[in-house]
Formats: structure tokens, C-alpha cells, sequence
């Protein structure tokens, strides 16, 4: 979120509160104030002819927010120079102009001072979503209460608060800003605590959120030039940490400009400091105590952040940090998404497979029906074959019989005769009639094995798609078993980097350690240096005094010095020329001494310097 953004969150409410009538239109006078007063704030030139010329076709209409967008972006945002204004005065007057309108507190003794709900104004624009109009999250006001309460070192009544979220209101437009204040002075969430640690605790939200604070609280710090140890109220902001006198932040004693080159280390105790460590620049290292083991602890993680976003390039770590739940909320939703969608996808099979389950209950049921039609098809062709049967056998027995009596009467009766050979032949006829008949009831039962083998393939057909169903359900499932384990291999790994991490940091102790020995080693020998450069001197100006005796009445032989110098005897060494020559080898090695010595206090000097104690402001 950049600073035009921020800006326009402000400016949108000071936009909204002159439109009265609320028709998304603002009058041209009110936004010439509104234009003068924001250049003001934000010390840059106003010039109202660019606002007459910009409306000279709107003279006598009012101004809607998309008209007066091009304007305010040409002739004001674009202009605005960051660090040339306090952005607070800018929220300032845009609280004092949406205020009038919309901030209608109830008079009930609970209401918040107007300086604390300025400051839960502008916490508001800072988490709330980049649309218009301005809205916040469930989650963002979850977490900013749950920061406010931290503050106040109480607990968070999230029974109420899920009581507020449940809200219709709540649930279909999300948090408007006032809304938020009307929670916030209901005192329900803040039930129990005194006004003056709810104002503490917004004002030191407000200041970590808004003002990327990154902490603050009283250290010890040892001066440049007397080396002594004076407690000061160290501000911590991204790229760079102040101190000042008190914690009024009036009397600022310094500055500190952090850097990639910047770095904090933890010293051991000493001067009667304990809980010490050190931030070393490129120019200065600044040594400093905290009251415990946690403070200490808890501030260099602090300038190791600082240090971090400056090195990013990144100027707020609230910012970083809304960027970072945001990109959370979006993929657990695209998840819950993903998640519908795949239950949406097993509801689809199984409302399938109850179709096809169905469908097969059917198929069994006309099943059942057709071979009850069919029974009763062959019963009722079984009873008329029996009646067609007896039928014949009647009509065979009196053929018989009638056969009988025309040969008992074959003369008698020629006609009568003649007459029964035609009922004989329809006879036949109706026989053949009956073959046919029974052939159509082969070929209906050669039908019904024709069905029977149709459902047969229908069956098979249900039982592969019932095991391709099973078949998808068990890909689901190792799916499933696949990502627990991918999870399970991705937490293990962070498990490792994490002991690796501590490994390294336990690596990096023992090397300072040993650095300190050797630095302790190496005074010791130079001490030992000084010594034996001291004794040197001594025994030079012991060697000179016996070179160049002095003595009161010497007596010199009557030959001269030169008769005395020349009498010497065969193969003896002048003792004063060795004399002089053992002179010559100890100024020689106390030379050689000294000069190693500056070497080594040069040296010295400069491993001081890289520790901070030679450094002089």
C-alpha cells in the first residue's frame, strides 16, 4: 500500500462527508476548500485557477467523485513529496470533516476520548481492504483487537465479538469504520479496564501500526566521548533508531541510520552492566544494556528487522505483514473453493451412483413384473391349451361315435358320412391352427431369452461402472494420503532448517568466544613486547655509560694514544671494539623491538577500532 493510497482512504471520507445529500456529487466551493485546505497540509502551492479551469464547464453543478479524481491526482497527489509533510495532519482534517457527520457517539460515560478514536479511525484506513467504500475483514478486526487487548494485558472476549460478527449487517457489507467505533465504545470488549490503559494501549497500537514503530523502551547506553553509561528512550523504526532524553520524545539526543551494513551482536557483561550488546555502523559502534535477559533479546530481534526492511527496501512492517494475511485469506478461500468444489464433485457422484442404484431397482422391478406377465402369460396359454385339449378329445370321441354308427349304418347314412369327412378336415385344419400357436409360443419364449440376456449385459455394464466409481474414490484417497505426506515431508524439512539455524547460531558464539581469547592473548604478548622493550633500554644506556667512561686523573703512557693504541698483544681482540659491537647488536635488536611494537600497537589500534573501543564521536 503506497502513500497515495493511504492518502486517498483519508480523502475519500473527507469527499463523502460534504456530499449531504448523499448523490455521490459535492458542490465546486466546497471542494475549493477541501483543495486548499489538503495542498496546506500536504506544503504544496495551491493554485485555484487549475481548479476554475478544470470545472469552467460545470460552473453551476456539482462535482462527482470520478470528476474531481483527475484534478486531485494532477494538481495535488502527483505533487506530493514524501517526508515534506506529517501525514497526521492530513488525517486530521479529514477525521475533522467526516467526524461532524457521521461520529455521533451515545452519551452513555463509556465513550472514548476523541484523541483515541482518531487514532482507531486511522488504524481503520490502514488495515481496511483497498475498495470503496472502506470496509474491514472479520479477520483484520479480530487482529487488530486482539493487538489493542495484548496492550492492556487482558484477553480478548471473543464471545462478543462473534456475537457483533454475526450480525446481518456485519455479514453481507463487513466492518464500516463506523461500526467499528460503535463497538469499541460499547465497552463490551474492553469491559473491566480503566480508560487510561484502553488510551495507553490504542495510543501504543497506533504508534506500531501507523507510526512503524517497531519497539520502544528505556536502554542504557554508553557514551562516544566520556565513555560513561546514561538511560535513554530508544525509538525503533525501520532504517533507523532514535533516543531521547524521556519517553515525551521531545528532547531527542540522537539519531542512528540503519543500514545492510549494520549489524547487532550480544557482549558479555562488564562495568557493571549486564544484559549488554552492541550495534555496530560503518562509522560507530554504539554499546548498549537492557534490564533483563528478554528486553535484550527481544530488542536486537527487533533492529535485526529493521535492518532487514531497510535492506528490502521496504519502509513499514505492518504493510509487509497486511500484504502477507491477505495473501493467507486468498488461499484459504481458493482451498475452501477447492475443497466446495470437490465436494460438490463427490455429492455429484453420489447423487449419480443413487441414480444408477435406482435406475438398477427399477430394472430389477420390471424385472420382477415381466416374469410375473409372463407366468401369467403361460398360465393362461397353458388352461387354453388344456380346454383346446379337451375339446379334441370330445370331439374325437364322438367322431368315434359317429364313426361307429356310420358303419352300423354306412348305407343308411352316405350323407351323414360325407358330412363328418368335412368336420374332419376343419378338424385338422384347427389342429394346424394349434401348431402354429404353439410355434408363436416358442418363438415368444425365444424372446424372452433375448430379454433375459439384455439384462444380463446391463448388469454386467452397472457392476464396471460401480467398480470405475470405486476405483475413482480410491485415486481420491491416495491423493488425499499423498498431500499429508507432502505436508509432513515440508514440516520435517523446516524442523531440519530450524536445528540447522540454531546449530549455526551456536557455531557463530563459539567463534566470538574464541575471538576473544585470541584478543586476550595478543594484549598479553604485547604487554610482554613493552617489557622486553623496556629492558632493552635500560641495558643501551648501561652499554653507553661503559663505552664512554669518565674518570677523574687518568693517566695516559708517556708514547701518547696512539703509541698505547698501537701496542697490542698478537691475536688478542680489542675489548673495547667487542664492547662496542655488543652495543651495536643490542641497539640493533632494540630497534628491531620497537619497531615491532608500534607494528603491534598499530595493530592493536586497529582491532580495537573494529570492536568499538578506540571509536571517538
Amino acid at each position: 500500500m503506497d502513500l497515495r493510497t493511504e492518502l486517498l482512504k483519508s480523502i475519500w471520507y473527507a469527499f463523502t462527508a460534504l456530499d449531504v445529500e448523499k448523490s455521490g456529487k459535492v458542490s465546486k466551493s466546497q471542494l475549493k476548500v477541501l483543495s486548499h485546505n489538503l495542498c496546506t497540509v500536504l506544503s504544496i502551492p495551491h493554485d485555484p485557477v487549475a481548479l476554475e479551469e478544470h470545472f469552467r464547464d460545470d460552473d453551476d453543478g456539482p462535482v462527482s467523485s470520478q470528476g474531481y479524481m483527475p484534478y486531485l491526482n494532477k494538481y495535488i497527489l502527483d505533487k506530493v513529496q514524501e517526508g515534506s509533510f506529517l501525514k497526521e495532519n492530513v488525517d486530521e482534517l479529514c477525521w475533522t470533516l467526516t467526524a461532524k457527520k457521521n461520529y455521533r457517539p451515545e452519551n452513555n460515560g463509556k465513550t472514548l476520548p476523541d484523541k483515541d478514536v482518531f487514532r482507531l479511525w486511522c488504524l481503520f484506513n490502514f488495515l481496511s481492504e483497498d475498495k470503496y467504500p472502506l470496509v474491514m475483514v472479520p479477520d483484520e478486526t479480530e487482529y487488530l483487537l486482539k493487538k489493542i487487548c495484548l496492550a492492556m494485558s487482558v484477553e480478548l472476549n471473543c464471545v462478543e465479538l462473534e456475537d457483533f460478527i454475526s450480525q446481518d449487517s456485519v455479514q453481507q457489507r463487513g466492518f464500516t469504520v463506523w461500526v467499528f467505533l460503535e463497538l469499541m465504545n460499547s465497552g463490551k470488549l474492553t469491559r473491566g479496564v480503566e480508560k487510561d490503559a484502553v488510551s495507553m494501549a490504542i495510543e501504543e497500537v497506533y504508534r506500531e501500526i501507523v507510526g512503524d514503530v517497531l519497539k520502544e523502551g528505556y536502554l542504557w547506553k554508553k557514551g562516544q566521548l566520556r565513555r560513561n553509561w546514561v538511560e535513554r528512550w530508544f525509538t525503533l523504526k525501520p532504517g533507523t533508531l532514535a533516543y531521547f532524553i524521556s519517553e515525551d520524545r521531545k528532547d531527542r539526543k540522537g539519531n542512528i541510520t540503519l543500514d545492510r551494513n549494520c549489524c547487532v551482536e550480544v557482549l558479555p557483561d562488564k562495568d557493571g552492566k549486564r544484559c549488554m550488546f552492541c550495534l555496530k555502523t560503518m562509522s560507530k559502534t554504539y554499546e548498549m544494556s537492557a534490564s533483563d535477559t528478554k528486553q535484550r533479546q527481544e530488542w536486537t530481534v527487533a533492529v535485526q528487522t529493521a535492518i532487514r526492511l531497510e535492506a528490502e527496501g521496504k519502509s513499514s512492517l505492518h504493510k509487509d505483514l497486511k500484504l502477507k494475511r491477505r495473501e493467507q485469506r486468498e488461499q484459504r478461500e481458493q482451498r475452501q473453493e477447492a475443497k466446495e468444489e470437490e465436494l460438490q464433485r463427490l455429492r455429484a457422484l453420489q447423487e449419480e451412483k443413487e441414480r444408477k442404484l435406482a435406475e438398477l431397482e427399477l430394472l430389477r422391478e420390471a424385472q420382477k413384473q415381466a416374469q410375473v406377465l409372463l407366468e401369467q402369460d403361460e398360465e393362461r396359454r397353458r388352461q387354453q391349451h388344456e380346454q383346446m385339449q379337451e375339446a379334441l378329445e370330445e370331439q374325437l370321441r364322438e367322431a368315434e361315435e359317429a364313426r361307429a354308427s356310420m358303419e352300423a349304418e354306412m348305407v343308411l347314412k352316405e350323407v351323414e358320412a360325407e358330412r363328418q369327412r368335412r368336420r374332419i378336415r376343419e378338424l385338422e385344419e384347427m389342429q394346424q391352427q394349434l401348431e402354429d400357436a404353439l410355434r408363436v409360443e416358442v418363438k415368444a419364449r425365444q424372446d424372452e431369452e433375448a430379454f433375459r440376456f439384455a439384462q444380463t449385459g446391463l448388469l454386467v455394464e452397472e457392476e464396471e461402472k460401480m467398480k470405475a466409481l470405486m476405483s475413482l474414490q480410491e485415486e481420491q484417497e491416495e491423493y488425499i494420503l499423498q498431500t499429508q505426506r507432502e505436508k509432513q515431508e515440508l514440516r520435517q524439512e523446516m524442523e531440519s532448517k530450524s536445528r540447522a539455524l540454531e546449530e549455526a547460531h551456536r557455531q557463530l558464539e563459539e567463534v566470538r568466544a574464541n575471538r576473544q581469547r585470541v584478543d586476550q592473548d595478543v594484549m598479553a604478548a604485547q604487554r610482554k613486547l613493552r617489557q622486553a622493550s623496556t629492558n632493552v633500554k635500560h641495558w643501551n644506556v648501561q652499554m653507553t655509560r661503559l663505552m664512554h667512561p669518565i674518570g677523574p686523573g687518568e693517566k695516559r703512557p708517556s708514547g701518547g694514544p696512539s703509541a698505547f693504541s698501537s701496542f697490542r698483544i698478537p691475536g688478542q681482540r680489542d675489548p673495547g671494539l667487542r664492547l662496542r659491537q655488543r652495543s651495536e647488536d643490542r641497539d640493533e635488536e632494540s630497534k628491531e623491538n620497537v619497531q615491532g611494537g608500534a607494528a603491534a600497537g598499530a595493530e592493536r589500534r586497529l582491532s580495537h577500532t573494529s570492536n568499538g573501543d578506540m571509536e571517538i564521536p
